[in-house]
């Protein structure tokens, strides 16, 4: 085992773990009172899940453009500190889907379905802030879920993914 694979495995299962307690705990704290003790603390862990998503995702992706994978890191660490953190969500995912695709690290259709959820949500969600497709965001909208089910049949299998196969050796880039 070469030293791109053991530790690009153990940052794969971080991930995948931190993915699945990401989605978990964000679902759950829609369900609680904004003001409760418990939603406060998911807040924080929620924060916490998307900095690690950042390093994480960086540490698998820098290989396939270090540029691209600094400004979707930075996206993932903006997103937790950051009124509006979906934006940010959806730039650093569209990013790290892209080099995650350009590296050919992960199954293709299952990297192009990241990358075409992540367009949507880049593409749909500043024009809800615009007051387009529903309004402002809103968990209680239907057009909120409808909007965000794509991104959540990728992270889902994307997650699975990185918990059970981790990602291969990136594609090399030819000049």
């Amino acid at each position: 085992m070469n030293t791109f694979d053991a530790s690009h495995r153990i940052y794969a299962r971080v991930a995948g773990f931190t993915f699945l307690f990401y989605i978990i705990a964000g679902i759950s704290s829609m369900a609680l009172p904004n003001q409760s003790q418990v939603a406060d603390l998911l807040s924080l862990l929620l924060n916490f899940s998307a900095i690690v998503l950042g390093v994480t995702l960086y540490m698998i992706t820098r290989e396939q453009g270090p540029g691209l994978a600094l400004l979707a890191l930075t996206c993932r660490a903006l997103e937790a500190v950051h009124d509006e953190s979906a934006i940010f969500f959806s730039i650093g995912s569209l990013f790290f889907c892209w080099l995650l695709l350009r590296g050919r690290m992960i199954p293709i259709a299952l990297a192009w379905l990241g990358l075409v959820a992540s367009v949507l949500l880049v593409v749909i969600l500043p024009l809800q802030l615009a007051g387009l497709f529903g309004g402002s965001m809103s968990w209680s909208s239907s057009i909120t879920w409808i909007v965000w089910l794509p991104m959540l049949v990728f992270e889902v299998p994307f997650a699975l993914w990185l918990l059970v196969k981790g990602v291969a050796s990136p594609r090399t880039l030819t000049a």
